[in-house]
């Protein structure tokens, strides 16, 4: 278990994460019981590139920073790609529509998802393979396709929630959209698997307030874990917007839309609450890092690596591993206070013996990109060669 490598670097971060981990434990086991039955890189971007043959129509669901991941994966024709999120297919699309004979292995753990890859795939016969799974199946499905590790010329991986389960109000993803209050991102291959409304109805108030400040980095966990208690010794919280009411709540009036997003938008005083619930029930940190040791086994020396992120745990967790850091076996102390070189396989390049770094800092949107896709204000891209 790797919960710990999502925590700030400060003393109390180890006692909510490893609080977390422990309510993980005792949680599922109690609810699974009770329903038993290489290069330098390529040149300088050109953000002048046309990209209308892509569609010449709007997408539904815009692909985050497209130019900057078909530029840093630097995919050539005939080449295998791995789309490791296929989601609503916006960059694979994107691929296949700009290099020829380009090859994609569509994978996702939705399987609304994975539907819409066997769409595509019908439209493009034998140049897209539609895979469902998590990231920490990925290696054992590959050979039963005839796939090699190290035979893969390029990865992607766009982690979180996307687009596509935002804005279905039947999934319970989004806080301003009444629904059930679900967020499972593979519930249906899944029934068993606990739900958020299980975890806020069914952990302790220190338990709830450990996964606020672990995967929300939430100030006021305590406040908000206090009133989810309070709440649900009434009616139990089983709707998205009962949740978002029960957190406001807690709060005065003034404070509910104090909070700003990145492009100085009111934002809900809930919002870190939905991260946090969303990213403990679906387990994202591990499966993330799953992933990345997945990318690293079948990427060929010289194949391209772009991971797309979108808040600070997911981009930390992908930073380190890119460094050489030993997630799996990293302690509290190392990860606390590493010294130079220590716990890691470092280079001077900024890489590890596995990856060399194609861009020394995290790639953000252009302004004008954040404009037209806001939801996409708060990506970084991090991009790598494996050695």
């Amino acid at each position: 278990m790797i919960y710990h490598v999502s925590t700030r670097s400060n003393p109390k971060s180890w006692k909510t994460a490893y609080a977390a981990w422990r309510a993980w434990k005792s949680w599922s086991f109690s609810v699974h019981s009770s329903t038993a039955g290489s290069s330098s890189g390529p040149g300088p971007l050109d953000r002048s590139q046309d990209l209308s043959s892509v569609s010449s129509e709007k997408p539904p669901h815009m692909p985050v920073m497209l130019q900057e991941v078909l530029h840093y994966l630097d995919i050539h024709p005939g080449q295998v790609v791995l789309d490791m999120t296929f989601g609503g297919g916006g960059h694979t699309k994107a691929m296949l529509n700009m290099i020829p004979e380009v090859t994609v292995l569509a994978f996702d753990r939705d399987p609304t998802a994975f539907s819409l890859a066997q769409q595509l795939a019908k439209q493009h016969s034998g140049r897209v393979q539609p895979l469902l799974g998590r990231f920490s199946e990925l290696e054992a499905m590959l050979p039963k396709m005839k796939i090699k590790p190290g035979s893969i010329d390029a990865v992607l991986l766009d982690a979180g929630c996307s687009s596509m389960q935002m804005d279905q109000p039947e999934r319970g993803f989004s806080l301003s959209k009444d629904g059930p209050l679900d967020m499972r991102m593979d519930g249906a291959r899944y029934p068993d698997m606990p739900c958020a409304a299980d975890v806020v109805n069914a952990l302790d108030q220190q338990a709830l307030a450990s996964i606020l400040t672990a995967y929300g980095e939430e100030r006021h966990a305590r406040k908000i874990a206090s009133a989810i208690v309070e709440a649900r010794s009434v009616y139990p919280i089983t709707r998205t917007q009962q949740l978002a009411s029960v957190v406001a709540g807690s709060f005065p009036a003034a404070a509910v839309y104090a909070r700003k997003d990145q492009l100085q938008r009111p934002s809900h005083v809930a919002t870190k609450t939905f991260q946090a619930l969303r990213i403990f029930v679906n387990d994202e940190l591990n499966e993330l890092y799953a992933g990345l040791c997945a990318a690293q086994a079948v990427l060929r020396p010289g194949g391209r690596l772009c991971v797309l992120t979108f808040h600070s745990l997911e981009d930390r967790l992908v930073k380190r591993f890119l460094q050489g850091d030993d997630l799996s076996t990293l302690n509290q102390r190392r990860f606390h206070r590493r010294k130079r070189g220590e716990g890691k396989e470092g280079k001077t390049d900024g890489g590890s013996v596995h990856w060399f770094p194609l861009q020394r800092k995290v790639i953000t949107p252009q302004v004008e990109d954040v404009k037209e896709n806001p939801r996409g204000r708060s990506a970084k891209l991090r991009a790598a060669v494996r050695r």
